[in-house]
């Protein structure tokens, strides 16, 4: 009986460890995209919101974290390639330990795994951008083509995930 009770302990302890959503996260747009992302992502990586990016941007550096065909489309202006398949941290070698990093892909998941990549090779301020660029599209900030034009296309990874881009003047490109 008392192995029961300890068993029973435990598994509800690692349940309630592992589902914990911050409070204080930054608030998206969409509430049920808000919802998604947040069953999506295990928030290991500190978060920055959109507005807060905007509002700062030029203390960052930022990473694109979605594949080539992604960032070739459009991506937020200023940020490098970094990849997702084909992470090469190489990439990173010029870059100080200490810098403030914001990762983003399409809504957070792959970004906040390239994060938690970084912290293991030592970088010490890396932050996921919560709802990645959906979020910043939605928000109705720029975005640029490989030629550092201004473009309304957005690639959505595919038409499921299209879904949770919101902004009505962009063009879904999957």
């Amino acid at each position: 009986m008392n192995f029961l009770k300890i068993f029973l302990a435990v598994i509800i302890s690692i349940n309630i460890g592992c589902a914990q959503v911050p409070a204080d996260r930054p608030q998206l747009s969409n509430p049920k995209f808000d919802t998604r992302v947040a069953q999506l992502i295990d928030f290991s990586v500190p978060l920055i919101g959109v507005d807060v990016l905007k509002q700062h941007f030029s203390q960052y550096i930022i990473f694109d974290t979605r594949e080539k065909e992604e960032y070739l489309i459009s991506h937020i202006e200023g940020a490098r390639y970094l990849g997702y398949d084909d992470f090469d941290v190489s990439k990173l070698e010029k870059i100080p330990k200490d810098s403030k990093i914001v990762l983003y892909c399409s809504i957070g998941y792959r970004s906040e795994k390239i994060g938690e990549k970084l912290a293991q090779l030592g970088f010490t301020n890396v932050y996921n951008l919560y709802g990645s660029i959906f979020e910043w599209v939605n928000r109705g900030y720029k975005i640029v083509d490989i030629y550092g034009l201004e473009t309304q296309k957005v690639h959505t990874y595919n038409k499921k995930w299209s879904r949770w881009l919101d902004n009505s003047t962009v063009e879904k490109v999957w």
